[in-house]
């Protein structure tokens, strides 16, 4: 797995040290890129020892050594830096990192990519076009498709169709047909993930499902033939239903995944559901990408405070997925530049 080091201003280094600490994580191989210091900072915050050898970048052009192992980028300097707040060289380390990371998975030289939070809010700091981290993948990997972002708790998973866009533009987003392809996407990934034929329930964008057109017609006109087909392609999914009650239903065992079709509509209720356990999976390019499904927590950068729960889930997650995903080919070489071209990278891709 390959771990990037999240925003230096939140709890990101600290959550880091401490999975890396973790008995869990002490057979596991992992390289962790980022500036070392800033991992220092972290183990010093959670009150943990490391001893993990640090590596120069240009030392990763044919196979990583086994075991825990950090990439110093020496990008992010912790003398003066003020905790619990934005900036931007927090961002730039971030984006650098995060380019990082993909690149060595990219390269096939990880199998999994895991990031601790990130602040978007940094990242515009450092690179204004910065718009969220589906985009950022697709134009730093090249995609020739974007992924999409999963939340997982062991009892439900939650899917979107639109995720980081104002509110106000969901329903002109919404089309059949980007509806239908994310259920297929979800399929895809359970099925990929150990849970075959997954039962999905998508929820409806407005209230009562339209109530009869009453409230709009986005849910007779667009959701329920993007369901109808997805049905007679011999997916198990059902919609669309009111959204104050799918979750309930899912909970109780009628579904295994959620379809939403915004942003909140689906993470208000997977965080009142398991704010210390969710995970944020980002699937769809070959390998997965996780980080826990939580933020920055600025309140508490530097107390020591953070909770791992959802940190450890989200690598645990990240593992067991890679285990599971078939060998990639035509896996691209990383060149001794390769993390000076990641940094270019990412600031030609942010902006």
């Amino acid at each position: 797995m390959a771990l990037a080091i999240g925003d230096a201003g939140g709890v990101g280094p600290e959550l880091a040290a401490k999975l890396l600490a973790h008995p869990q994580m002490q057979d596991r191989d992992i390289v962790v890129v980022g500036d070392a210091r800033v991992l220092r900072m972290g183990a010093e915050h959670a009150g943990v020892a490391l001893d993990l050898p640090v590596l120069a970048a240009d030392a990763l052009q044919a196979e990583l050594p086994a075991g825990r192992v950090i990439v110093d980028l020496a990008n992010c300097p912790v003398e003066g830096r003020s905790l619990g707040a934005s900036s931007p060289e927090a961002g730039a380390a971030s984006l650098q990192n995060f380019a990082a990371v993909l690149r060595l998975a990219q390269s096939g030289l990880a199998d999994a990519v895991m990031f601790t939070p990130f602040n978007k809010h940094s990242m515009r700091l450092a690179r204004p076009a910065y718009v969220d981290e589906i985009g950022f993948i697709d134009a730093t990997l090249g995609a020739a498709r974007s992924g999409r972002e999963f939340n997982v708790l062991d009892e439900v998973w939650n899917a979107r169709v639109t995720s980081h866009i104002p509110l106000r533009e969901v329903a002109s987003r919404l089309s059949v047909e980007r509806i239908l392809d994310s259920i297929r996407l979800t399929v895809e990934v359970m099925e990929g993930a150990g849970k075959p034929k997954p039962r999905i329930g998508v929820a409806a964008l407005n209230p009562h499902a339209g109530d009869g057109r009453n409230f709009g017609d986005e849910d007779d006109d667009i959701i329920a033939p993007a369901v109808a087909r997805a049905a007679a392609e011999g997916i198990r999914v059902s919609g669309p239903i009111p959204s104050d009650t799918v979750f309930v239903r899912a909970t109780r065992g009628e579904f295994d995944a959620v379809l939403t079709m915004y942003h909140d509509q689906g993470q208000i209720a997977m965080k009142l559901m398991g704010f210390d356990r969710g995970v944020t999976l980002i699937a769809g390019y070959g390998f997965p990408i996780v980080t826990p499904a939580h933020g920055t927590a600025f309140d508490i950068a530097g107390q020591g405070k953070a909770d791992l729960g959802a940190t450890l889930a989200a690598a645990r997650l990240g593992f067991d997925l890679a285990k599971l995903n078939p060998p990639r080919q035509g896996q691209a070489a990383l060149s001794a530049d390769w993390a000076t071209e990641a940094v270019a990278e990412a600031a030609r891709v942010a902006g």
